[in-house]
């Protein structure tokens, strides 16, 4: 694969910016995620998840499957201020 394609679409993040954070000492997901907001786009990591894992592996030696994905925060909701009085009314019952 060509350096200079891109891994992450939603961040346009090449496979070369991958390879030189690696080669920097960022050898973990969550570090290459913070730097370049890869796996925080619309696909979630989906897409570009896998291809971030493989080439830390290979340059890592280790097993991919040893090498951990993203840490997964389940979305903020907004709650009604009512919902939450009805819930305290509801236990004070």
């Amino acid at each position: 694969m060509d350096e200079n394609t891109i891994i992450c679409r939603c961040s346009d993040v090449t496979l070369k910016q991958v390879r030189d954070l690696i080669n920097d000492g960022y050898v973990t997901y969550d570090e290459i995620k913070r730097i370049t907001r890869i796996g925080m786009g619309p696909c979630q990591g989906k897409t570009c998840g896998q291809l971030v894992m493989r080439e830390i592996a290979n340059a890592t030696g280790q097993n991919i499957k040893d090498v951990k994905f993203q840490t997964t925060r389940p979305p903020a909701v907004g709650v009604k201020l009512g919902l939450i009085a009805e819930e305290g009314r509801r236990n004070e019952e």
